[in-house]
């Protein structure tokens, strides 16, 4: 006998919400050195010779805290993007600190249709041995579009530029499958990685069809990537 959608979609629920761990963005916990001075001195220095052995200052960083990730991202969007969410307001992943990271996930099923969004925050400050803030980010977003592009498990991988966000941004379309158990599904996603100054923006997008519903549509995804990825940039303040 067919099942009807509000069984299916109950019966599913618990393998959905272990389907949103497994595929929210892990980013890693880059540390960023501080530089620390000297607590003494051999004495022998004149007043001049001091002066002239201070230890560079760190250049100024444009972003020095971070907003919630939570909201970044406008309602309308979230809407969009997952539609018949249960959490309109957003999951915080990992410790909250939004001084140098924070990570928001939203998600929605709509009968068969399955929707996530995850939106992450990376700040960086300047250190005078690794470089500024701004070239730490910029490694960091290189990293991590690396990492999408040598991950095998990524398939039909197509990669471009994201014009007019931030001041640098790639995006990737590809599917991979997510096991569940014994089961996998077939997820379709898109990710865009942008930075602004010292800041890396990660957007992950991601939608499945169960049972007979079919995948969205590439097109479809890298829109509302898109419009979720230009609305957190611009929530940096």
């Amino acid at each position: 006998m067919p099942r009807t959608a509000q069984r299916t979609s109950q019966r599913r629920s618990p393998r959905l919400a272990r389907t949103l761990a497994c595929a929210a963005i892990a980013v890693p916990a880059l540390l960023v050195a501080g530089c620390s001075s000297d607590s003494g001195g051999d004495g022998g220095g004149s007043a001049t010779s001091d002066e002239g052995a201070k230890e560079p200052k760190a250049a100024p960083v444009k972003f020095k805290e971070l907003p919630d990730a939570c909201k970044t991202v406008s309602k309308d969007t979230v809407k969009k993007a997952t539609p018949k969410t249960d959490n309109a307001s957003g999951k915080r992943i990992g410790s909250g600190n939004t001084q140098d990271s924070g990570s928001c996930l939203w998600s929605g099923l709509d009968k068969f249709d399955y929707r996530q969004l995850t939106v992450t925050l990376k700040r960086f400050d300047s250190d005078t041995s690794r470089g500024s803030g701004d070239k730490l980010a910029g490694a960091f977003l290189d990293q991590q579009a690396d990492a999408v592009q040598s991950d095998k498990a990524n398939k039909e991988l197509k990669s471009g530029s994201a014009g007019g966000i931030g001041d640098k941004a790639t995006s990737f379309s590809y599917k991979v499958d997510k096991k569940d158990g014994k089961k996998s599904e077939e997820f379709r996603e898109h990710q865009i990685f942008a930075r602004s100054a010292n800041v890396v923006v990660l957007v992950d997008y991601a939608g499945a069809g169960f049972e007979s519903a079919k995948l969205p549509s590439a097109d479809d995804l890298k829109k509302n990537a898109e419009k979720a990825a230009e609305e957190a940039v611009a929530s940096l303040k």
